[in-house]
């Protein structure tokens, strides 16, 4: 035994030798990966900002935002900033060039189509679409805000082919925030439902799948199963625990000879499943996972479900699994607190799928093959998981309607190119994950990027300096105020020409021989010029340091007489705050 343990673990080591050939060229082959999504861009500036904004999403930034972007490929930061978040373009042709791309590498006729929501935290109420409403981030209801997305799961790997940010009611109906925003006039209030049937109806086709899935978000709404019975699809979503059925093959009540044969009661899915008792629960293993197996206990009924206003509904099939409340490890995705239940030993969870669609009939589902599709639930988490934690998709800093589609689907287009790096990777070393194929790409681009040189970083630098005093200028110019220049030594005093571009009236406090103190102000007209000294003095009434600033007109070369100060209004006035 202990010889096939060291076996297998020298087998394992050996998976992890990187050959040079995974990162050789790796630039280069991102370069040829975002010629096809420059060619569907109408300006020529945007297919160069993509693939600079591309490059700093896939980078070592710990914050990927416009700024920080715009800092580490050297150039302008309202350049980038103007590029994500106000420039106009269009996003959709990049999400068609994705999709495209996904079903011919990833397609598989069994593949699953999953729709889940994921939150963006934000603190403030600018931000389009932004709202107190439950944030699955954070477990609870705070302000964020919600995108709807529709991923695909095939068994080699996951990803995210398309979006909709969640518009609530009360800003479809304000027009001052939607302007605010930049929101489209053609852009209405949708149900979360709705959108994941608008994004069924425009990808369905196209998508090679055998399944769909969701959460009891999704799956709670009658009318929502409806319809994907109508399109012909097959589903398996969440339900909550107080989901009404009808057991089908439950034994019948004595019939007593008069009126109706009696049916079976309906009731609630947790008052089914605690009358089970002691029935055969199936064990299966889902997947191998990086603890160990992971397994799950599932059972599988056909019922009736209801309607609403109790009118009866069509008949399903109900699948209720359960873990052990000690396995921590992700099999299922994420769903609200009335969707999942405990007790002493347990956590269960509530699905439904149908027994026919479009009228037609379909074969009784494998509990192996449900549990496929439920283990789909999981891989969305992970494909949102990838986005946030590896390219940077909630870290984004825009407001508008167009800012975070434009981040949002930039960041699809960077985790679609790290999946097929970590696809031609594997075949040199199969121990590779996508994290480590980001980690090599962004050594790669910081060497590209920021070659080290001193005239390079004095250039990084002093743009650095220059957009934070040209912040500090226009805040103070918005304020009517000459902003101080940069404070000397404290042992030291310095002569500051001083030219007023607007009328400032100025105050300060002296004090005289006798030790009274008389408040001057002065009006200093338009383009007049000052000399003033400045200088530091610790303040004996509070530990804080005061600067006082002694003010002295002196030769003046503008047009205005005595530096373009009015005689002052008297000592002992002192102007009102």
């Amino acid at each position: 035994m202990s010889t096939v343990w060291t076996q297998r673990r020298e087998d394992l080591v050996s998976d992890c030798i990187v050959s040079p050939d995974v990162f050789h060229q790796m630039v280069e082959r991102l370069g040829e990966f975002v010629v096809p999504y420059q060619d569907v861009l109408e300006t020529e500036a945007g297919q160069h900002h993509l693939h600079l904004y591309l490059q700093g999403l896939l980078s070592h930034l710990p914050r990927k935002n416009a700024e920080d972007i715009a800092t580490l490929v050297d150039v302008e930061r309202q350049v980038i900033q103007d590029f994500i978040g106000t420039v106009p373009w269009d996003h959709r042709p990049l999400i068609t060039m994705l999709v495209a791309q996904v079903a011919d590498q990833l397609g598989e006729s069994d593949g699953i189509l999953v729709f889940a929501p994921s939150s963006f935290p934000k603190r403030g109420t600018h931000s389009v679409g932004v709202k107190r409403q439950w944030c699955g981030h954070r477990g609870k209801i705070d302000n964020c805000q919600v995108g709807v997305f529709m991923g695909y799961v095939a068994r080699h790997d996951h990803t995210l082919l398309d979006f909709r940010l969640y518009l609530p009611q009360a800003w479809a109906r304000n027009e001052q925030r939607r302007q605010a925003c930049h929101v489209p006039p053609e852009v209405r209030y949708q149900t979360r439902q709705a959108q994941c049937l608008e994004m069924l109806d425009a990808w369905g086709d196209q998508v090679p799948h055998g399944w769909v899935t969701g959460d009891d978000e999704l799956g709670r709404h009658t009318e929502f199963r409806g319809n994907l019975r109508k399109r012909g699809e097959r589903y398996v979503l969440g339900v909550p625990c107080n989901t009404t059925i009808r057991d089908l093959e439950a034994p019948l009540p004595e019939y007593g000879g008069r009126g109706r044969r009696p049916k079976a009661p309906w009731q609630s899915v947790t008052a089914w499943r605690q009358s089970l008792g002691g029935q055969k629960w199936t064990h299966l293993m889902v997947r191998d996972g990086e603890k160990g197996p992971v397994e799950i206990e599932m059972i599988k009924r056909r019922v009736q479900t209801r309607l609403e206003r109790k009118r009866s509904g069509p008949e399903e099939w109900l699948v209720v699994t359960r873990r052990p409340l000690s396995d921590k490890r992700v099999l299922e995705g994420k769903a609200s607190p009335g969707a999942t239940e405990d007790d002493d030993r347990y956590r269960y969870r509530y699905y439904l799928t149908p027994t026919q669609v479009s009228g037609v009939a379909l074969s009784e589902p494998s509990l192996r093959e449900l549990a496929r599709v439920i283990k789909a639930g999981a891989c969305i988490e992970a494909s949102f998981k990838r986005g946030k934690g590896e390219v940077g998709m909630d870290e984004y800093q825009v407001r508008t309607w167009q800012g975070w589609h434009h981040h949002i689907a930039l960041s699809l287009l960077a985790v679609w190119f790290l999946i097929g790096e970590t696809h031609r990777g594997q075949q040199l070393t199969p121990a590779l994950t996508l994290p480590q194929v980001r980690y090599g790409l962004s050594l790669l681009l910081l060497a590209v990027l920021c070659p080290l040189g001193v005239d390079d970083i004095c250039r990084r630098v002093q743009r650095q300096l220059q957009r934070n005093e040209s912040a500090r200028f226009y805040h103070h110019r918005t304020r009517k105020c000459i902003p101080p220049c940069t404070w000397p030594d404290e042992s030291r005093s310095s002569q500051l020409l001083v030219t007023c571009i607007c009328p400032v009236m100025i105050r300060w406090k002296i004090q005289q021989s006798d030790n009274s103190r008389a408040w001057f102000c002065y009006v200093i007209r338009p383009h007049s010029e000052l000399h003033i000294t400045i200088s530091r003095r610790k303040s004996t009434s509070t530990p804080s340091r005061r600067l006082a600033a002694a003010l002295t007109a002196r030769s003046v070369r503008a047009p205005a007489p005595c530096a373009g100060a009015e005689a002052p209004r008297g000592r002992g006035h002192r102007p009102g705050a």
